[in-house]
């Protein structure tokens, strides 16, 4: 079947037009000469393009080259050209750059209501075009843009000078934000934002980066002056960075160290230490939560999944309580709640909210309807396009645009056209165009696009399984779950056979090379390359044999081996605790926020695709059933690949 794929995909290859494949390595080189600057050899690949689908792109890098001494009437005929088109959005945010750098705020002012992706660059601009007019209601609004640990834009950097040059920057707003950048690691941003601070009140800045990398040894030091506000700081920043390696340690010397500093500033550093070692399962976490002060959302959150490890349902409680509204109302908050509610007699609040969260189609949202006494069943089909209403998809300029970036294998500016597309879709167009994308086999387009109905369903596509007649035999070979296999390919790649990570994964099952080699050998397949791991019938063999592997060496359980085959089987082991554990929780306090967010897709499709795949009805909660304890000293020692 691959092959028949293959030769099938040559053969469009080779029939398409001279004068198609002509065009495409011009607009090709057009690419690469707009990427380098030369106007001469972009303009000369131009001419040949004219009616060629991705004109616009050319078009818009013309003028890109020589926007700063562009006219605003050739800017605008452009802009009118391409008017409703990705393309049209790019050159305005451009221009709007370059009339905020020159401060032509008329010309700005007309067009930024217009642009559909913004940014604070931006956003900083219109605020600065307000100065004139009303100045007091654009810095109070530019208070907003201060408050981040990251570096911001220069137009965001005049509105701080304005601030700071009218008092309305205390030092207090200066050393949150001080924080904000050392609590994230960039020493460098908060060096520049200690300039902010006055004369008298300067900090030792350069400190600041060799505590990063020794805070034990500044620490050890004790040359610290805690009669300052500066000196204060910067010992906090040292504990902190303590707590990142060894939050116990961090928590003893804070025991003895804050006692010289004031309420605020040490329930400020337990909230520190509880984060972090919350993150670390340390059991200490709740105690040093119980000595914090305000604390964030991200606080919040780890509170509750502590509490969740150490069954401390009136402190999951306590910490959903204390979140935003904005937080509190995600799907894992709303659920923990439930359970929360439940454990405390009060069922008929938890029901209340058990409800809708039943009514989605989620992790927890298949949880709920469990514990509701229900299943969560695929819904029946909604709706399904006809013939016509597909091959309307095909006239879509946006959709032509991306099939183009596909086959030239650009897919990040053909994903990009394809969003862009289908902006406004309703549940209909929305399943029409996902059934146009599977006929090209634009499988993550079909997926993705799908997967944004709202009232009109089509889980046939939201869980489409290409591949399925290699995926068969290797599945069987390895006695794997099909289901749960394409559940994790699904959120691996999409079934985009060719997807290459930026940490270089490979494939449908997004294989590292060095775990492909190693599985290569361990399979026996002779005269391995790496570029073989982007076929589809190797990635599935290599991957399937991995998979089994971490499924056999972690309890023969899916969760377990799910974490492992994203984030290592190293730290799928260390996450367990020393009792059993709901797998729900083990999912929920996974650390990493990207290997949290996978396992429990992965599950949550997996349960999806079994009953599509007409498996035997099995409720969420026994496909991820319990994680066992950890057994220490009795580990299996794991033969792993190598880097």
């Amino acid at each position: 079947m691959p092959q028949l794929i293959i030769a099938l995909v040559a053969a469009l290859l080779y029939t398409l037009p001279a004068q198609a494949a002509s065009q495409d390595d011009n607009f090709l080189a057009a690419r690469e000469a707009f990427r380098v600057g030369n106007a001469v050899k972009l303009e000369r690949y131009a001419k040949s393009l004219h009616g060629y689908v991705l004109e616009p792109y050319v078009a818009y890098w013309q003028l890109k080259l020589r926007l700063e001494n562009a006219g605003a009437e050739e800017v605008q005929a452009l802009l009118a050209r391409f008017k409703g088109e990705p393309v049209s959005d790019r050159l305005r945010a451009d221009w709007l750059k370059v009339l905020g750098m020159k401060q032509q705020w008329d010309l700005f002012d007309a067009e930024y209501p217009q642009l559909v992706n913004g940014d604070a660059e931006l956003g900083c601009f219109a605020l600065q075009s307000k100065l004139p007019t009303d100045a007091d209601a654009a810095l109070r609004a530019a208070r907003a843009f201060w408050f981040s640990g990251r570096e911001q834009p220069d137009s965001c950097n005049a509105l701080f000078d304005i601030l700071a040059e009218r008092e309305q920057l205390t030092i207090d707003d200066v050393w949150s934000r001080i924080r904000l950048a050392l609590e994230a690691g960039n020493t460098g941003v908060a060096r520049r934002i200690a300039e902010y601070l006055p004369d008298g009140q300067r900090a030792d800045t350069r400190a600041w980066g060799g505590i990063a990398v020794n805070a034990q040894a500044y620490l050890d030091k004790k040359a610290f002056n805690l009669k300052t506000r500066a000196g204060r700081e910067t010992a906090m920043f040292a504990v902190h960075r303590l707590a990142r390696t060894a939050p116990p340690l961090a928590a003893q010397q804070w025991t003895k160290l804050g006692e010289r500093f004031s309420e605020a500033e040490r329930g400020y550093v337990w909230g520190l230490i509880a984060l972090l070692g919350a993150q670390r399962h340390d059991p200490n976490a709740l105690r040093w939560y119980a000595q914090a002060g305000d604390l964030t959302d991200p606080q919040l959150a780890w509170k509750a999944r502590t509490a969740l490890r150490a069954q401390s349902w009136p402190d999951v409680l306590a910490a959903i309580d204390a979140m935003s509204a904005r937080e509190s109302q995600e799907s894992a908050w709303r659920y923990w709640k439930t359970r929360a509610l439940r454990a405390q007699g009060r069922a008929a609040e938890a029901q209340a909210l058990l409800a809708p969260l039943a009514a989605e189609f989620s992790f927890y949202g298949q949880l709920a309807a469990e514990d509701l006494g229900g299943e969560s069943r695929v819904p029946a089909m909604g709706y399904k396009p006809n013939g016509d209403e597909v091959q309307a998809m095909a006239k879509v300029p946006g959709f032509q645009r991306a099939l183009a970036f596909y086959r030239l294998n650009l897919r990040f500016e053909g994903n990009r056209e394809w969003i862009w597309a289908i902006r406004g879709f309703d549940d209909m167009q929305l399943l029409a165009a996902a059934e146009f994308a599977r006929r090209n086999e634009l499988y993550d387009r079909a997926i993705n696009t799908a997967d944004k109905t709202v009232q009109l369903h089509d889980f046939g596509m939201r869980y489409l399984a290409p591949y399925r007649d290699v995926m068969r035999d290797y599945v069987n070979q390895q006695q794997l779950d099909e289901a749960w296999v394409y559940g994790l390919i699904r959120q691996e790649s999409r079934f985009v056979a060719n997807a290459r990570s930026s940490a270089g994964a490979t494939g449908l099952m997004q294989l590292m090379p060095a775990t492909a080699r190693w599985v290569a050998k361990k399979v026996g397949l002779r005269n391995f390359s790496g570029a073989q791991t982007a076929k589809i019938e190797t990635n599935i063999n290599l991957g399937t044999w991995y998979l089994k592997h971490v499924y056999e060496t972690l309890d023969n359980h899916p969760v377990l081996a799910s974490a492992a085959y994203n984030a290592g089987p190293g730290r799928a082991r260390g996450w367990r605790a020393n009792a059993p554990m709901e797998a729900a929780i083990y999912a929920e306090s996974i650390p990493f926020n990207e290997t949290r967010d996978y396992v429990k897709k992965v599950m949550s499709n997996a349960n999806y695709y079994g009953q599509l795949f007409g498996q035997t009805l099995l409720s969420l909660k026994e496909r991820i059933g319990v994680i066992a304890p950890r057994q220490r000293g009795m580990e299996r020692l794991l033969d792993e690949p190598g880097g």
